[in-house]
């Protein structure tokens, strides 16, 4: 069994050369030293680029997903591979989260490591030597719950061979994913096969058949109504495993769906889900919501279709120095792709600090055309005042490719003050 190691210990891991843009004068103090003295980003010694996240928008976000869960009716497992920190794990289980959702081994054993005692594997797991991780976390742990998908007979069998090797003395608990539609990702395509697999599960020892799920952002060509009848499909198919008997015995059949862009659909079609023989786990997965962003999901969130519930805020701002203003029309920021998502959207420049006087202003007339490795290319208009030695704060967009950037992440309040530092795991 991992050993069980408390998030307040992140605290005595030393600061030094590993982590960007801590002071320099800060080490050889520990992280919790370092954010006992509140010191300023600004000012306080922090070297450029720096990631910073908003303590306050990360609170207003976490508030949000747990209120919007509880008026659904809906378990909250998110996707712990948007951030990989423990520190956040923590909170959103403080804020509801039912546990929280994995994709590959490390990841879970990143969890279990932070005592982490309910995780849902969105993915066949077929590796033997993470099966048998997996084998001794379950004997050794009676109040460890872990949940994966299945989605071939071939998977069932990988599972059932490298469990019964392993000497497993509890079953897993398996979820037939429902593929999203032709040219999907993963997951069965027919309700045919979806049955095959089942019976697979069913004939082993080691497996046990609790539920059913998918991730309806790969429906082809999504749109609401699209999406809803793929949900109803993954519904229909629950209603008839239940009806067969498929499901083991137990407390609760699970069904579960949802990333960052339909939760609405989801909330709106499981709300639908007929009485069945054991109580329903409506499990959401949704997992960008933490840090939001100022790109991808700020155009895709359902919340811009509902606004009645609420609004996210996107919490990250990647701060660069001018470093280079070789011509009227341009200027270089001393951030690239080593700091910067970029995978789906360029960073965009919201304000500029003055590197005389700390005066913030708008951006205005400053736009970013680029990234390479270590420069952030940027666009000048006519009047837009920029020079070397100012600080420009940028929105990110996607959060995954944002946090697996920065090993130590100051969570800053509205004031400048870093209240603490947020460890990542990738």
């Amino acid at each position: 069994m991992a050993a069980d190691r408390p998030v307040s210990g992140l605290a005595d891991e030393p600061v030094d050369h590993r982590f960007k843009a801590l002071p320099p004068d800060a080490e050889g103090l520990t992280v919790g030293a370092l954010a006992a003295e509140r010191r300023n980003l600004f000012t306080g010694g922090f070297t450029t680029p720096v990631l910073a996240l908003s303590a306050e928008s990360v609170e207003h976000n976490l508030a949000l997903l747990e209120t919007y869960s509880e008026r659904h009716g809906l378990a909250f497992a998110p996707h712990g591979k948007t951030s990989m920190s423990p520190q956040l794990f923590a909170r959103q289980l403080e804020h509801g989260a039912w546990g929280i959702t994995a994709a590959v081994p490390h990841q879970a054993r990143v969890y279990r490591a932070y005592g982490i005692r309910r995780i849902f594997l969105a993915n066949e797991l077929v590796d033997a030597a993470a099966l048998r991780w997996l084998a001794a976390e379950l004997d050794s742990d009676p109040e460890f719950r872990f949940v994966c998908y299945v989605d071939s007979v071939r998977g069932v069998e990988l599972m059932d061979e490298a469990l019964r090797a392993a000497g497993a003395s509890r079953p897993v608990d398996v979820v037939v994913e429902l593929g999203a539609g032709e040219g999907a990702r993963t997951g069965v395509r027919t309700e045919a096969e979806c049955a095959a697999v089942a019976d697979a599960v069913a004939a082993t020892g080691t497996l046990r058949l609790v539920g059913v799920a998918g991730y309806e952002g790969e429906v082809p060509e999504a749109s609401g109504e699209r999406v809803r009848d793929w949900l109803r499909r993954l519904v229909a198919l629950a209603v008839g495993f239940d009806r067969a008997g498929r499901f083991a015995a137990g407390e609760e059949i699970l069904i579960s769906a949802g990333g960052s862009a339909w939760f609405d659909a989801v909330a709106d079609v499981f709300a639908q889900i007929p009485e069945l023989s054991a109580p329903v786990l409506k499990l959401l997965r949704s997992g960008a919501y933490v840090s939001h962003d100022d790109g991808h999901y700020r155009h895709l969130t359902p919340f811009n279709r509902v606004p009645e519930e609420g609004v996210l805020q996107p919490a990250f701002r990647l701060w660069a120095q001018v470093v280079s203003r070789p011509t009227a029309e341009q200027a270089f920021l001393n951030a690239g792709k080593r700091d910067a998502a970029y995978d789906l959207d360029l960073p965009e420049a919201q304000v500029v600090r003055s590197g005389r006087d700390g005066t913030v202003r708008p951006a205005a007339g400053v736009s970013v055309t680029g990234l390479s490795d270590q420069h952030t290319w940027v666009r000048t208009e006519p009047g837009a005042e920029l020079e070397v030695g100012d600080w420009v704060g940028m929105g990110l967009s996607h959060p995954c490719t944002s946090f697996d950037k920065w090993q130590l992440i100051p969570l800053v309040a509205a004031d400048g003050t870093v209240t603490d530092y947020i460890r990542t795991f990738f």
